[in-house]
């Protein structure tokens, strides 16, 4: 897998601006990166319980693809197990952290740890397994290890 450097955030406002963009389908396209992805979710976990995001974070991150011109189908757009599998990821992290520091510190950390990297679901799904069309589908389990 291709290494990328980590975008760090700068302020608790960066990631606001992301999670709010994301939810009111503001965000430019080209904001909607790893990083944003997971400062988006881990924003939602801390600052909306009232949103099931094991059930509705599918059609909140599809609705927004299309709404900048990207479609969801079995080979782009949308992922469910990938998406699952980082939800699962943030709220262990979360759940080991101090939830009083300032969010983008939160995020940070996150990005920074086993949990943040890009290849994070390698270590649980052969990457066939990981890419096919039914785990972009649906949730499908590891193959590998269980995850955390």
């Amino acid at each position: 897998m291709t290494e990328f450097p980590v975008r760090h955030f700068l302020s608790d406002e960066a990631i606001v601006r992301i999670g709010e963009g994301l939810l009111a389908r503001a965000l430019p396209k080209e904001e909607w990166t790893h990083e944003a992805h997971l400062a988006a979710t881990t924003w939602l976990v801390l600052n909306h319980p009232e949103i099931d995001l094991d059930t509705e974070l599918r059609d909140i991150i599809s609705r927004y693809n299309e709404s900048v011109g990207g479609v969801n189908s079995d080979s782009e757009g949308y992922h469910d197990t990938i998406t699952h599998a980082y939800l699962r990821g943030i709220r262990l992290f979360l759940s080991e952290a101090d939830l009083t520091r300032p969010i983008h510190d939160l995020v940070n950390e996150l990005l920074m740890s086993p949990m943040g990297r890009r290849d994070w679901p390698l270590r649980f799904w052969s990457k066939d397994r990981l890419m096919s069309v039914e785990a972009r589908r649906n949730w499908v389990e590891p193959d590998l290890k269980a995850t955390p």
